[in-house]
């Protein structure tokens, strides 16, 4: 049983979009909307897409580029804090997490796709050439 669900998390941690899409149908069955099961498989899926992010680089350049990350996140929230205060003049705790999850959300999901694309040129070029 451990096994098993081991495999089922590195599963997801390699494939973050099967994820993805594994919520958004679940979602979709239960609520019958397709804008909150978007929603809702943003907001899940994006702590997949950040791990996935870690273990890409991690595979790659055989170093753990975490304390990045983790300090891209916190860079984030502070930009996102500080713009919220300057427009609204206060600080709405709920709506910026959503704001900055959605577009961690994004951040990660072109670096997922752009690690995933140079990690297979770099090993086709490797390969090839050597």
């Amino acid at each position: 049983m451990n096994s098993f669900i081991s495999s089922i998390i590195t599963i997801f941690l390699t494939v973050p979009l099967l994820g993805f899409f594994i919520i958004y149908i679940i979602n979709k069955l239960i609520t019958n909307n397709t804008r909150k099961s978007i929603h809702k498989a943003l907001d899940y899926s994006t702590i997949l897409f950040i791990f996935s992010v870690h273990f890409l680089a991690l595979t790659i350049w055989e170093k753990s580029f975490f304390w990045i990350i983790f300090l891209v996140l916190i860079i984030i929230a502070m930009v996102f804090v500080f713009i919220h205060w300057r427009i609204k003049g206060e600080i709405i705790f709920s709506k910026v997490f959503k704001g900055f999850w959605r577009f961690n959300f994004l951040i990660f999901f072109f670096a997922y796709l752009s690690l995933t694309i140079f990690g297979i040129l770099r090993s086709a070029l490797t390969f090839t050439f050597s």
